[in-house]
This record gives structure tokens, sequence and C-alpha cells, in this order.
């Protein structure tokens, strides 16, 4: 399942009750317990299996399966969203989130690496290449803020392929909070050994505008030593964002896969994984902290020109 039994029981002693059927007459078969329903879901996210190859294994069948899923990933969703992934929205929220940023990976006023993740699925029907990404392969897009401890703060699930990650960013509410001030950011302070203010602020990739509120690297031409300094830390920090897609798929390997469900099934599913590695960075970091990311002094040594 990926994941420790405790989690598992937690899973099931909260989300059982949303998965219960009530018992019919006699001559009707019994209802599947909830703790089939959860470890057959989690079983279809941990190895991509499909459901064809899982009837065998689990003697429960294929169109039984797909609906049983579907039912397993609302119940989690509904459960657990609001406790283990919310966005701050006040300035101390945000704080906590830039000093991590501070401590682990020297880059401080950071409130998040933002990014996107293609997810593969096969072509919805009549949807013509909306669908079709620049990978040559069709997909829904995962645009995700993460913090310092490889958490997802926030994250916007069934993007189309074909539209890049600034389009998406720029018609989701994050921007709209942060262009209209609503969000919650602190006041802009000095940087430590600093004198002037300056703002708090996301970081991105070259796709992003810069902005007060995003910052991104210099441009690759006619770099001065400094830049390219700032450059290495920027992506330093920002490779967080990477790494967390990265882990998440590689626990639940449905997303390595090309999914065949219809892209309403392949956004739960992501969420479903979200929420999931949020609880695992929560609750059993230890599991996953041979996967993070650790930054070699001899790359910095190279940057310098040393």
């Amino acid at each position: 399942m990926r994941m420790a039994p405790e989690m598992f029981d937690e899973l099931l002693a909260r989300g059982g009750p949303r998965l219960t059927k009530q018992h019919t007459q006699v001559c009707y078969r019994a209802p599947i317990e909830p703790g089939l329903k959860l470890a057959l879901t989690l079983r279809h996210l941990a190895s991509g299996s499909r459901y064809a190859s899982m009837k065998f294994g689990w003697s429960v069948p294929h169109n039984t399966q797909s609906l049983i899923v579907r039912e397993v990933f609302q119940a989690i969703i509904n459960e657990y969203l609001e406790e283990v992934m919310s966005c701050p929205t006040t300035p101390g929220g945000w704080r906590t989130i830039s000093e991590e940023f501070r401590t682990k990976w020297n880059f401080p006023h950071t409130l998040g690496a933002l990014d996107g993740k293609h997810i593969a699925c096969r072509c919805p029907p009549n949807s013509g290449s909306m669908y079709y990404n620049y990978k040559g392969c069709y997909s829904i897009v995962l645009m995700a803020l993460v913090d310092a401890d490889y958490k997802f703060n926030w994250a916007n699930v069934g993007g189309m392929g074909s539209a890049s990650d600034v389009q998406i960013y720029n018609h989701c509410e994050l921007k709209e909070g942060a262009e209209n001030g609503t969000i919650g950011f602190p006041d802009p302070d000095s940087m430590p050994n600093g004198t002037q203010d300056v703002p708090y602020y996301w970081i991105g990739d070259d796709a992003f505008a810069l902005r007060h509120y995003m910052m991104k690297p210099y441009g690759q031409r006619c770099l001065t030593k400094e830049e390219r300094i700032f450059n290495y830390k920027l992506s330093r920090a920002r490779r967080v964002v990477e790494n967390t897609f990265g882990i998440l798929s590689n626990r639940f390997q449905v997303l390595l896969s090309t999914m065949q469900h219809h892209p309403s099934t392949v956004k739960l599913i992501v969420t479903t994984c979200v929420i999931l590695h949020n609880m695992m960075r929560m609750r059993h970091p230890r599991l996953q902290n041979q996967q993070l990311d650790r930054a070699e002094n001899t790359i910095m040594s190279q940057v310098h020109g040393d």
C-alpha cells in the first residue's frame, strides 16, 4: 500500500463510515467491506495496475472496481482535504514557510515554489487536441505550490494538457489573491544582514512573469558571477517542487502510467494522491526522508568558479 499500517488504520477508521453500505435482505449478497475497498484502491494507486488485471487477485470484477475507487477517492477527499492541505491566509502562516526556506535552502522571503506537472491520460472523447501537450501525449496538468518540507500548500488539478503552466496560473485563484492583496502576504521587511525592505514572493522558473510576488531567475545570456550564483541558489530552492512531484509519482505509480480514465476520474486520483502525500509528510516523514534532496558542496564550488 506504500504507507505505514498505522496510516491505513487511520484511513479506515475515519473513512470507513463513508464507505459502509447497508445490509439488505438475505437473498442478496453482502456488500463489500470498507477495508477491502480501501485496500484495493490504495493498491491501484501504488502499483498503477489496471482493473482488468487486478480482478484476478482481488476477486472483484473490473466494473465494480471502477465504482469502488471513485467512492474511496471522494471519501478521502471529503475527510482530509481541509485538514492536510490548506493555503496560508495570514502573515504568520506565510512567515513560517519563509523561515523554513531560509533555514533549509538559504533563500529568504520565499513563500513557496510553484510549478506544473503533466499527468498522462488517454484522449478524452470529442476533445480534439485540447488535452494534447508539447510532450506528444494527452494529459491534465497539476499546478502546485510547495513548501520547503515537500508538502503541497495549494494545488490546481484538471488543467488541459495543451495549456502552458502560465496560462493555468493566470486563471487560478492563487494569482488573483496575490494581485488584489487578499492572500495575506507579510509586509515587506529587510533581508538578513540587509537594510532595504524586500517583499515576500513565490519562486518559479523562466515561464512565469517577474512580479513583486513572483521571483524568477536571470536570463541565460551574459550573466555576471553574482547573477550565476543567484540563479543557482534560486534553482536549489525551486527544485523542491520538482522533487515533490518525483516523490509523489514514485510512491503512487499510477501517476507514471497513461491512465485510462475519464478526466474527471483522473482529477480525483491526482487530488487523492496529493492528500495522501501530505499525510505521509505529516504523520510519517521518516519513511520518505531517504528520497529528499541534499545539496552538494561541490556544486556550489563550481558555481563560484573554484
